[in-house]
Parts: C-alpha cells; sequence; structure tokens
C-alpha cells in the first residue's frame, strides 16, 4: 500500500496543482469516442485568454433560456488556447478511476463518417477534446492532421451487450476527467452525426443547467421485466430504469459515474443474464443519485419504430434537406425551463454510403464549407 500511494503521489501533486492554477476556468467540451462502441466528445474549459461572446457565458454565471440563444450563424469563439496533451499511460482501471473520483468513446474498426466531422470541428480545434477508445489490437489509421489522431486512451476488448461496455464507457469518461478544464462529456457512436454545427451544440451544452440520460421506467419485460430482486435493498424496482446508451452529463455527474463501486458491483453480480447493463446502469444510477440533474432525456436521435433489437440504419438514399429537419425538430422539449424543439444535437445509425450526400448537405445545413 505504502508503494502505491508513493507511485501516485508525483500524479497527485501535478494534478492538484494544475487544479489551484485553474480555479477560475471556463467550460469545454469533451466528445468521447468509442471505436468499439462510440465516440466521445467534451466541451472543455480552460484558463489564460479563453474567452466567450457574451451568449457563451461560463456555466457558472447565470445561464441564459433558450429562447435567448442566437442562431449558430451569430456566435463565434474567440481567443482560443492550445492544448496537446498525450493520453497514453499505464495505470490499470481501479487506479484511473480512482485518480478520476480525486480529480470520455467505443468504435469498431475505422470511422467512415470521419471527414464529415473533421469538417464539424475544424475551427474550433482548442474548444474541445477528444477521446477514443478502440480495440486493442487496431493499428492508429488516422492521419497526423485528424482530429482523431493520437486521441486513443488505452483500452480493452468490448463485447455487446456485457460489463465491459460499461467499463469502456467509464475507462473514457475517468481518461477525460484526469484534465480538470474538461466540463461536458458526451458519448457518441461511429454511426452518429452531428445534426448542427459546432457552435450550436457548444452553445447549448455549456448553457445547459441539466445533464442528458434517458432513463424510462419501462413497465414491460425488457424493462422492469429485467429487474432482479437479488438487488434488494440498495436498488428497488421503482428505482429500475432503462436508457439510451448515448449520454452527455456534466463534469459533476461524470464523477459519480467513475466513483461508483456500490451499484455497479450489484450490476455486475446480478444482471448479467440479460446482457443489459449498458441499458440499465447508468439510467438506475442517474434516477438514484442525481434525479433532478438530469433531464431524463437523450440527445441522440435513434429510429426504433422498427421495434426490433437494433434501430434502423440510414442508407445514402434516405439523406435529404427534408430528412435532417424532420429529424432536428422531431419532437418538443425543454430547456433550462423553457420550451424548445430544438431536442436532439446528434443522430445515428448513418451508414457509410451517406457520407457523401451529408457532404454535400454541409453548406445549406450547417453553414460550413463543403
Amino acid at each position: 500500500m505504502g508503494n502505491k500511494q508513493q507511485r501516485w503521489s508525483p500524479l497527485l501533486a501535478r494534478l492538484f496543482q494544475f487544479h489551484l492554477q485553474t480555479s477560475h476556468v471556463i467550460s469545454f467540451l469533451t466528445f468521447l469516442v468509442g471505436f468499439s462502441l462510440g465516440i466521445t466528445a467534451a466541451l472543455y474549459a480552460d484558463f489564460l485568454g479563453f474567452n466567450f461572446q457574451a451568449t457563451l457565458v461560463s456555466p457558472s454565471r447565470t445561464k441564459p433560456s433558450v429562447q435567448q440563444l442566437p442562431p449558430p450563424s451569430e456566435m463565434v469563439l474567440e481567443q482560443p488556447l492550445s492544448k496537446k496533451q498525450p493520453l497514453m499511460h499505464n495505470m490499470e482501471d481501479e487506479e484511473l478511476f480512482w485518480w478520476a473520483s480525486m480529480v470520455p468513446q467505443i468504435k469498431r474498426g475505422p470511422l467512415p463518417l470521419a471527414p464529415l466531422w473533421e469538417k464539424f470541428f475544424k475551427g474550433h480545434e482548442e474548444f474541445y477534446s477528444i477521446y477514443v477508445h478502440a480495440h486493442p489490437s487496431e493499428n492508429e489509421t488516422m492521419s497526423e492532421d485528424s482530429v482523431f489522431h493520437g486521441r486513443r486512451i488505452p483500452s480493452k476488448i468490448v463485447e455487446w451487450g456485457k460489463p465491459s461496455m460499461v467499463d469502456a464507457e467509464r475507462r473514457l469518461l475517468a481518461n477525460a476527467l484526469l484534465d480538470f478544464s474538461n466540463e461536458r462529456f458526451v458519448l457518441l457512436s461511429e454511426t452518429c452525426i452531428p445534426l448542427y454545427n459546432f457552435t450550436a451544440i457548444y452553445n447549448y451544452l455549456i448553457n445547459s443547467r441539466e445533464s442528458y440520460i434517458e432513463t424510462t421506467d419501462k413497465q414491460s419485460k425488457d424493462g422492469r421485466g429485467r429487474y432482479n430482486m437479488k438487488l434488494l435493498p440498495a436498488i428497488t424496482q421503482s428505482d429500475w430504469r432503462k436508457g439510451s446508451q448515448w449520454f452527455e452529463v456534466n463534469r459533476k455527474l461524470s464523477i459519480e459515474i467513475v466513483s461508483d463501486n456500490r451499484y455497479s458491483d450489484l450490476f455486475r453480480k446480478h444482471c448479467v443474464a440479460y446482457n443489459c447493463m449498458d441499458e440499465h446502469y447508468i439510467p438506475t444510477l442517474a434516477n438514484i443519485l442525481f434525479i433532478k440533474q438530469n433531464s431524463n432525456r437523450t440527445i441522440t436521435w435513434v429510429d426504433w419504430s422498427g421495434h426490433g433489437k437494433h434501430p434502423a440504419a440510414f442508407r445514402g438514399s434516405s439523406i435529404s434537406i427534408e430528412f435532417i429537419n424532420r429529424v432536428r425538430y422531431w419532437e418538443n422539449c425543454t430547456f433550462n425551463g423553457g420550451n424548445t424543439n430544438m431536442c436532439f444535437l446528434f443522430a445515428r445509425k448513418f451508414m457509410p454510403d451517406t457520407l457523401q450526400p451529408l457532404l454535400q448537405l454541409i453548406s445549406p445545413l450547417f453553414g460550413l464549407e463543403s
């Protein structure tokens, strides 16, 4: 034990020295990308000359209602600060989660929609960070000028529906939390696309007072039917929730997720029969620990109208301005207490042949150069 404490001491000193230096931080966005499952991105807060216009305020200040947010074309990010840090380390998960609680992605193979994301992030390099969880045997294939180059974290094999999926999500969050400036965390998949340009999504999340974890009390065999009485007394059936794997959380809730052992251990022990930990663990945890800080909705649109085990997959022939706008304004919701129809910021599942049609819509839809 003494040797472990001695080994961690230099890192602890550096982390808390950095924390003291960044006591006056503004928010940054973090994207968590899972190459075995998805992508994680983060909005992050930094110091020294990082400023927003009046519409891009620090989360510590009063947030404007969604009605006050200007259209994406009017929002500008100013005076970025360069931040490039190596991500590889030799910590095991136990040590990594411990450090993260003291102080986000998952993908299968190549990123077929990478060119779209490159254009999405272009020009905003100092206002986000990306963390990629890939199969351990996968080689780096991104060019050095790619936003995904060098963003892989130490990863482990992930199996669909198994606890390893949640491990990968927590591993992404934990790595992102080691940077004190990361403030908002988005988990995406390699089949996700953005529905708005970067500044619109950034402004939305940085100004949000809530996190976005879907927590549904489903009265069905794939909802409450998966509950195990052996979870009592820590988790009751009324606590049990199901939701989308694709979440967005703030820093405080991210720390709660990676530092939890009580509930995650119960899930590993009693929730393996239905291959469902990824659909129930984080939604249930959110319902128990931070229900008031959660919006109870996802910001990633998925089409489940087919009622199958997997959502609809979209091909190139589906892509049009009308289709994207229909997804954008699919439903109404609330944002910081006000009504809005800007509910979904991302969408999935988009197959590789949607890339070219999507790139052709970049200018009219996102105001980006094609």
